[in-house]
């Protein structure tokens, strides 16, 4: 008799993007003459860069021929972009990370899951609430939970809720976690963390013998030179954290999947019997025996965005998201609502209307509007009466999206 991992039936919905894209599918195979305009779903709509494009297809003419062939490549990924991103990313920016830390992956969303592999079923995980649904979702199928209870919360999770109180920001637990999921600029509420901020916790790791799981996916749109790009530029850091990054929003791969987790060798993990063991070694035999590696076109794509042709043109398009962010949120506080995010980050994160529910705003914005957001529910107990737009959308469907919002009774 083949037995399931029962701790997928302790989930009591679907994940929550699939589920607004079938609402959506729904609706428009009912209205099949309305345009809708998608703002929920943080996927890009901007074209890869030109520099990019160019080593993408010099990367397949290298597979055209044999003297230039790949076949499998490095697990870890090819030194010419762990280089890149270890000179750019970090040095660049004072910080020691070597290249041989840099595991290479097809996304942040498989290593935030992922990640939990190679830590023991016992750890206690705190993460933020509201938060994005993977870091409570993988933890619970990975068994460290019990079931879900009546406020929304699972057993053996430590949840800090983020409210308009603490500014968004987790304040530290007073039950000791293991593991600590953090993510800066923050997805959903898009607000940053100071480096006042992220030494406290830093210092509370340390001080507590645990690990911070550091999501930085959408550091490259800090605009504020006083934030952090990096957990890593906090004294201590790698001692007690590892981080992952992404090129999905960084420079549009989210149809091409390349992003990379850094796992210091500094940083330790314990044993049953108290014994200190490197967690780089026990990622990298993950890595090396359930992944073969992101192809080397794409590896070729991606190094190019550190060429200074590629730096320019990636931050042209980043900006292109700003300036929709800062629409989205002049607009929207101009009609009326309370609104936060959306400086450094490409989330604006609003206050339902008349404390309305957040799958019924879903609803309002859908069915009169034909505007598509995030209900903040989705992301955690917290998240209820708020709600996300991102900034990915086009400039014409943001101005016009706005333009509709404004008309909403």
């Amino acid at each position: 008799m083949a037995l399931i991992n029962e701790n997928y039936l302790k989930l009591q919905a679907g994940y929550l993007f699939p589920e607004i894209g079938r609402r959506v599918r729904e609706f428009e195979a009912a209205n099949p003459g309305k345009k809708v305009i998608r703002m929920g779903i943080g996927d890009v709509t901007q074209p890869l860069v030109p520099e990019v494009i160019k080593a993408f297809h010099e990367g397949v003419d290298d597979m055209a021929s044999a003297e230039s062939f790949k076949g499998y490549g490095p697990e870890q990924g090819y030194d010419f972009l762990r280089d890149a991103i270890a000179l750019n990313d970090y040095k660049s920016r004072g910080v020691d990370i070597s290249a041989d830390d840099i595991f290479v992956s097809d996304g942040s969303k498989c290593d935030t899951g992922n990640i939990q592999e190679v830590f023991g079923a016992a750890n206690k995980i705190a993460i933020c609430d509201p938060v994005y649904p993977v870091y409570a979702d993988t933890t619970v199928m990975s068994g460290k939970t019990g079931t879900i209870q009546s406020n929304g919360y699972f057993e053996g999770i430590i949840y800090m809720p983020c409210n308009e109180a603490n500014g968004f920001i987790p304040e530290l637990p007073t039950e000791r976690p293991d593991l600590i999921f953090l993510c800066f600029p923050n997805n959903p509420t898009g607000t940053v963390a100071s480096k006042e901020e992220l030494t406290k916790w830093v210092e509370y790791a340390r001080a507590n013998k645990c690990i911070i799981l550091y999501d930085a996916a959408y550091e490259a749109f800090i605009v504020d030179d006083s934030i952090p790009h990096s957990i890593f530029e906090i004294e201590g850091a790698k001692e007690v954290a590892l981080e992952f990054r992404s090129f999905s929003k960084t420079a549009g791969f989210t149809g091409t999947r390349c992003a990379f987790t850094v796992i210091p060798k500094e940083l330790k993990a314990y044993d049953s019997h108290g014994v200190a063991h490197p967690v780089k070694p026990l990622w990298n035999r993950r890595h090396t025996t359930k992944f073969n590696g992101v192809s080397y076109p794409v590896q070729k794509a991606a190094a190019a965005i550190y060429t200074e042709e590629g730096k320019k043109q990636v931050k042209e398009v980043i900006n292109y998201y700003l300036e929709n962010a800062r629409i989205m949120r002049e607009s929207l506080t101009a009609t009326g609502f309370a609104v936060f995010g959306g400086v450094n980050a490409p989330y604006v994160w609003v206050k339902t209307p008349n404390n309305m529910k957040s799958w019924d705003f879903f609803d309002k914005l859908l069915f009169e509007a034909n505007v598509v957001g995030t209900p903040g529910s989705g992301f955690g107990p917290s998240g209820e009466g708020y709600f996300r737009f991102s900034a990915f959308a086009d400039r014409d469907n943001v101005l016009e999206a706005m333009e509709r919002i404004q008309n909403l009774k």
